[in-house]
C-alpha cells in the first residue's frame, strides 16, 4: 500500500516549531513543505535548518501556499487564535499549539469556522498522543485499578523568569496555568472527564500572570483531583492515578512518559516501558494524517468537546485566581 505524502506547514520559529520540526522526518508521508513567520529572514533560517523547501515572510502567504496541506501552528499563546482563523481561511487544515486559544468563546468560534469551512482542526495536545497516556487510559477504562478515586499531579519549571518572558508576560497569554496547568488538567480530563466542582487558588506576579496555582477538582462519583503548577520551582513533575484496586504512577515528565507503573494490591509493581525516538511530538502529527486520510473534521484523540471543556475549566479558575487577559 502506497504512501501519501501530507504536505506540512509550520507558522511559528520559535523553540517548539524546532522540536516539532525535528521530530517530523519521524512520521511517515510526513514532508515539511514550507514556513511561514512574520520576518522573511527568520523564516528563511528556519527553513534552511529543517530542509523546508519554501519560507514565507507572512502568516497569509503561508495559509496560501497552494503546496501546502496543513499548517501547525507555533506561535505564542496569545497569537493562536489570530494564526488559526488566518490558516483556516486559507483553506488549510490545522494542528495548533496548546492551549488553542485564551479562552473558551474564541476557541468556539474556531470549531465553528473549521466546520463551516469542512476543514480539519485539533489542539496539538501531545500528551493525549503518546502511547505510554493512551495504554494508561486504556487500561484504567478495562479496569486496571478499579474505580479511580484520586488523581495528582504538578508540572514546575525553575525560574525566575524575567517579565517580558512569554511564561510571564500576560500579553503572550503567559503565567503556569495555560502553559504548564493544562497538562495535569488534561491528564484528569482523559481520566474522569469534566469536573462537578472546583475550587482554585494563585499566586500571581506584579504583571497579573499566575506564578504558582493550585486546583482541587471534585466529581460526581467521589474522585477527586489535585493539581499544581508553577513557574517558579523545578517541581517533580509526576502524577498518579490511584484506583480502588491500585495505582498507576507516571514518572518526572509524565506528560511525554516512556514507561508508567501500575502497582496492584498485594503484587510488587510492574514498570510498562513505551521506548521512542525523538521528542514525542511525532505522534501528535502522525494523529493528524491519519485523521486526513479517513477524511475525518476532528481527532478522537482530542475532539473539539475535550478543547472546549477545558478551556471552559481553565476560565474558571482564571476568575477565581483573578488571571485576566487583555481582550
Amino acid at each position: 500500500m502506497s504512501i501519501v505524502t501530507v504536505r506540512w506547514g509550520i507558522l511559528g520559529t520559535g523553540g517548539i516549531a524546532d522540536t516539532f520540526a525535528g521530530d517530523l522526518p519521524l512520521v511517515e508521508g510526513a514532508e515539511l513543505a514550507a514556513v511561514g513567520s512574520r520576518r522573511l529572514e527568520t523564516a528563511r533560517a528556519f527553513a534552511e535548518r529543517h530542509g523546508a523547501t519554501r519560507a514565507h515572510g507572512s502568516w497569509a502567504d503561508l495559509a496560501a501556499d497552494p503546496d501546502v496541506d496543513v499548517i501547525y501552528v507555533a506561535t505564542p499563546h496569545a497569537a493562536h487564535y489570530a494564526a488559526a482563523m488566518t490558516c483556516l481561511a486559507g483553506g488549510k487544515a490545522v494542528l495548533c499549539e496548546k492551549p488553542i486559544t485564551l479562552d473558551h468563546a474564541s476557541a468556539a468560534r474556531l470549531v465553528e469556522e473549521a466546520r463551516t469551512r469542512n476543514l480539519f482542526l485539533m489542539e496539538a495536545m501531545w500528551m493525549r498522543c503518546n502511547p505510554a497516556i493512551r495504554a494508561v487510559a486504556q487500561a484504567i477504562a478495562h479496569g486496571a485499578i478499579g474505580e479511580v478515586t484520586t488523581i495528582t499531579a504538578d508540572f514546575g519549571l525553575q525560574g525566575p523568569f524575567p517579565p517580558a518572558h512569554r511564561l510571564r508576560d500576560p500579553a503572550l497569554g503567559g503565567g503556569a496555568l495555560l502553559d504548564l496547568g493544562v497538562y495535569p488538567i488534561n491528564l484528569v480530563h482523559l481520566i474522569l472527564g469534566a469536573p462537578a466542582a472546583v475550587r482554585s487558588w494563585a499566586h500571581l506576579t506584579p504583571e497579573g500572570a499566575d506564578e504558582t496555582t493550585g486546583v482541587l477538582l471534585g466529581y460526581e462519583s467521589g474522585a477527586v483531583a489535585a493539581l499544581t503548577c508553577g513557574i517558579n520551582g523545578a517541581t517533580g513533575n509526576t502524577a498518579s492515578i490511584t484506583g480502588t484496586t491500585g495505582r498507576i504512577d507516571l514518572p518526572a515528565g509524565f506528560y511525554v512518559p516512556r514507561s508508567y507503573a501500575i502497582t496492584r494490591a498485594g503484587r510488587e509493581p510492574e514498570i510498562v516501558e513505551f521506548p521512542f525516538p525523538g521528542r514525542g511530538y511525532q505522534y501528535e502529527a502522525a494523529e493528524v494524517q491519519r485523521c486526513l486520510g479517513a477524511g475525518l473534521p476532528e481527532s478522537p484523540l482530542m475532539p473539539h468537546q475535550t478543547t472546549l471543556e477545558i478551556l471552559t475549566l481553565m476560565d474558571e479558575i482564571r476568575a477565581q485566581i483573578g488571571v485576566v487577559y487583555a481582550a
